[in-house]
């Protein structure tokens, strides 16, 4: 099972959000109308150990509604997003020079990626001798083992003997154990396949060419010859190859030739981003998903998340954020956005959530995920997680005055709060960006004498298009919004209302 299959219940269905429509390409975008005072359906994962869902930040609680069921498999690609932009009814109509055919397979989410010579990849305290103190993540074996028996059994049961392996990470942090377990039902943490999953990455990402080429060889390389012992069950040959493994880290850390492959990176690999939110949200979210389902009877929140690769466009490509920066998640959940963003980019991560069980988990988020990033030996950005109503909290009042991207998963807001939040972006600064699902500008919106004192002409906006795999509670396409505070709209469009004083003298 892959880390972010979504599964569906018997009888669920997603809902769509109908896509506001402003002066966009003619692209088909499939919707739905919600019913009477229901909000748009959130799809969760079943799985508790990969979800990675958050609650979106309305006001008033949680509902999880049931997940989806099949895993996605290799979705059809779509076409290119529509891009749109308001204008003012003084701007003459102009035909969008960049409209063209557009292919149908999918193509990249805005430009690319910046790169950023001034981001400090690898930690140097991960690598540093102190590091060998013992490690304070969450071990495999605290979550999995045979203590748990109605969950866990023995993955060899013929040598009864063997019960748990130590696994070196690429930095010199002491070793995550795991205890030699398969689980009963296939979404609860699986310790060999992890074990697998993480030196096959470790092997494509940190080892130089010869030493990955090695042990990638087809016929008797590692990766082969552990995946064969454990298919086989072969307990004493995967406890030989784990110990090989190790050895093997440890001599090539020890000859700097990890710290010269992760210094020659220009950013952190977003499948490497992934797996470690996926370890995180194992250990943590995961024991005590049952917190976040009492939200599910009589409240009118959602549950529901931007999926990783998708935010990873969004900062990378839409954003093009960089470590000197600064982002902000509004309705942060369980803070998966946050410190994707502290890792990714590198940069001063800060998120918001009212609601007490979503900001303990977080807390427990950020704790293990700050260790774990150091087991892998990777620096982070600044993380701040913070409690409470965004529209009041002091310390994100602040940090919006700064802030360079800010993240407003507002699918199922009342434009009450909308609007709330579209008047809190008049004290952000010019060319914040601001990334949210539905778009803060109303539909054919144009800026006129009677209206041009509304905060939402400050805001220049484009809508995209999101792909199959971008968001939990859906798995088709959809669309979203880069708005970009720039208030000179309104001083032109006022500077052409006013008559010019005639000249004296």
């Amino acid at each position: 099972m892959g880390p972010f299959d979504l599964v569906q219940k018997k009888g669920a269905r997603p809902i769509q959000a109908q896509p506001l429509k402003i002066r966009k390409q003619p692209v088909a975008a499939p919707s739905a109308t919600s019913s009477s005072r229901s909000l748009p359906v959130i799809l969760s994962s079943s799985s508790s150990q990969n979800p990675l869902l958050k609650p979106i930040a309305k006001r008033n609680g949680i509902t999880k509604v049931p997940p989806a069921r099949a895993r996605l498999q290799n979705p059809t690609r779509r076409s290119s997003p529509a891009q749109t932009r308001l204008e003012s009814d003084t701007e003459d109509d102009e035909v969008d020079e960049r409209r063209q055919d557009l292919p149908r397979k999918r193509v990249k989410l805005g430009e690319a990626p910046v790169v950023d010579s001034e981001r400090q990849i690898r930690s140097m305290k991960a690598f540093s001798q102190n590091s060998t103190e013992d490690s304070a993540v969450i071990q495999a074996a605290q979550i999995a083992s045979l203590d748990r028996s109605s969950k866990y059994k023995a993955a060899f049961p013929q040598d009864p003997e063997l019960t748990a392996v130590p696994l070196q990470y690429p930095s010199a942090a002491r070793p995550e154990r795991y205890a030699l377990v398969a689980p009963v039902h296939r979404d609860d943490l699986n310790p060999l396949e992890e074990i697998m999953e993480v030196t096959a990455t470790v092997v494509k990402l940190y080892l130089p060419p010869n030493e990955r080429a090695m042990l990638e060889d087809e016929k008797d390389g590692f990766l082969r010859r552990l995946r064969r012992a454990i298919t086989r069950g072969a307990g004493r040959d995967c406890t030989t190859l784990v110990q090989e493994w190790n050895d093997t880290i440890i001599r090539l850390r020890t000859e700097n030739a990890i710290a010269r492959i992760m210094d020659s990176w220009d950013c952190v690999d977003p499948m490497l981003v992934e797996r470690i939110l996926t370890q995180t949200y194992a250990r943590t979210v995961s024991p005590r998903i049952n917190s976040l389902r009492q939200y599910e009877n009589g409240t009118d929140n959602i549950y529901g998340e931007l999926l990783p690769q998708f935010v990873s466009d969004i900062l990378k490509r839409d954003a093009r954020m960089t470590s000197n920066q600064v982002f902000v998640d509004l309705g942060s959940g369980v803070g998966n956005v946050v410190l994707q963003a502290a890792l990714q980019i590198g940069c001063e991560s800060w998120g918001c959530e009212m609601m007490d069980n979503a900001c303990d988990l977080a807390a427990l988020q950020h704790k293990e995920f700050t260790e774990r990033c150091h087991l892998w030996g990777l620096a982070l950005g600044s993380i701040h997680l913070e409690r409470g109503d965004f529209l009041e909290n002091r310390a994100i009042g602040k940090v919006l005055r700064r802030a360079d991207v800010i993240l407003v998963n507002n699918q199922a807001f009342t434009p009450e709060l909308n609007e709330a939040l579209t008047n809190l972006f008049l004290d952000a600064k010019e060319g914040c960006r601001i990334v949210s699902l539905k778009s803060f500008v109303p539909s054919g919106h144009r800026i006129t004498s009677r209206n041009l004192y509304r905060a939402c002409n400050v805001l220049d906006v484009r809508e995209k298009r999101y792909y199959s795999c971008c968001v939990s509670w859906t798995n088709t396409p959809g669309t979203y919004y880069i708005s970009v505070k720039d208030s000179s709209r309104v001083e032109a469009f006022a500077k052409k209302q006013t008559p010019e004083e005639p000249a004296t003298g």
